[in-house]
């Protein structure tokens, strides 16, 4: 029996409807704060963080836990409060009920995107993202929980599953809000490498995660990936090169002043490369259904009409400010620069 949590949309829903026509599957428990349209599986009403989730996993043998929040808009320590919470209960749950195998996506955001990062990483690559308050944050708490459940709670496998900057219907992240610009972020000297995880990718690898045993860490993503100048021209947009010193630091000053819903960390993931080599679920004979320009293109047809800047969706008489939001960034960090020397000048 595999149970599903956050079953009721997204990536949830899609991985409950799959393993429920997986003939290799018995039954399958969707549990999610309220129910689902998902046919075929049991369903079991119940909050992810509620401490009685226990009794939600009456004889489940793998539990694979998709209940994450990822919006920017979304208040950070509320965020996080649902996301490691969230995981820390499953898994106190599981062990508790004598659930064999729980299941943990993350992202391939906690190996950390640095200037020189190998093309690909393998999946073995240490663990190198910076702890904030950002949403690889939160996946940095729920890797270390992972990494230390199977010392705490004998006998219960924790696989994580890391996919690329993920992209499909209702998927709202900083990276695809990055393609809601007007103009593509890019930092002075340094090359990124794009590699992006299509949604129904991503849930035919856990099929597979899930039926193969496969073990973690397991990445997943587009075979390959595209350079800036690629991924500029597919999109159809141009791209603002700025240094990095002014990029980084007025970013985290913008964040600080609340202007911003993401740190300055969360731009590295556009500025740099982040791609992972798919090794475990290559050997196990899977493959992706899409290639990274596809999936770009199904993310600026999923991002038509909407329009940010820095990271904040902007609407209505704002979207015709959103051509000047790469400009934003310099002139903010301009206009710093020049009052701090007008103070130094001052007797």
């Amino acid at each position: 029996m595999v149970a599903v949590t956050g079953a009721a949309d997204g990536a949830g829903r899609l991985l409950a409807a799959r393993l429920a026509e997986n003939p290799a599957i018995g039954t399958v428990v969707a549990i999610d704060a309220r129910r689902g349209d998902v046919a075929d599986v049991v369903w079991r009403v119940a909050d992810v963080r509620d401490p009685l989730l226990s009794t939600r996993l009456a004889n489940v043998d793998v539990i694979v836990h998709l209940d994450v929040l990822q919006s920017p808009d979304l208040d950070a320590r509320e965020r996080r409060a649902h996301n490691v919470r969230g995981a820390q209960t499953v898994v106190l749950a599981a062990a508790a009920t004598r659930v064999r195998r729980v299941v943990l996506v993350t992202s391939a955001m906690v190996y950390g995107a640095v200037e020189g990062n190998p093309l690909p990483l393998p999946e073995d690559a240490p663990i190198a993202a910076e702890p904030s308050d950002s949403i690889a944050g939160d996946f940095l708490e729920i890797e270390d929980l992972a990494a230390t459940a199977p010392a705490v709670h004998p006998g219960l496998d924790v696989t994580v599953v890391r996919p690329a900057a993920l992209v499909g219907p209702g998927v709202d992240t900083v990276i695809t809000r990055h393609f809601e610009a007007p103009r593509l972020l890019s930092v002075k000297g340094a090359e990124t490498g794009w590699q992006f995880c299509a949604l129904d990718d991503l849930v035919s690898a856990l099929d597979v995660v899930v039926t193969e045993g496969l073990p973690g860490p397991v990445a997943v993503g587009c075979d390959g990936w595209l350079s800036t100048a690629r991924v500029a021209e597919l999109a159809g947009k141009r791209t603002l090169e700025l240094p990095a010193a002014l990029t980084f630091g007025t970013a985290q000053r913008l964040h600080r002043l609340g202007m911003t819903p993401a740190p300055a960390t969360d731009l590295h993931y556009v500025a740099y490369p982040w791609v992972v080599d798919c090794a475990a679920l290559r050997t196990a004979g899977w493959r992706p259904a899409h290639d990274n320009a596809d999936v770009l293109a199904a993310l600026m047809d999923e991002t038509s009409g909407r329009h940010a800047v820095v990271g904040r969706r902007v609407g209505g008489r704002e979207a015709t400010m959103a051509t000047a939001a790469g400009a934003t960034v310099a002139a903010l960090g301009a206009a710093a620069a020049i009052r701090r020397a007008r103070r130094r000048r001052r007797p």
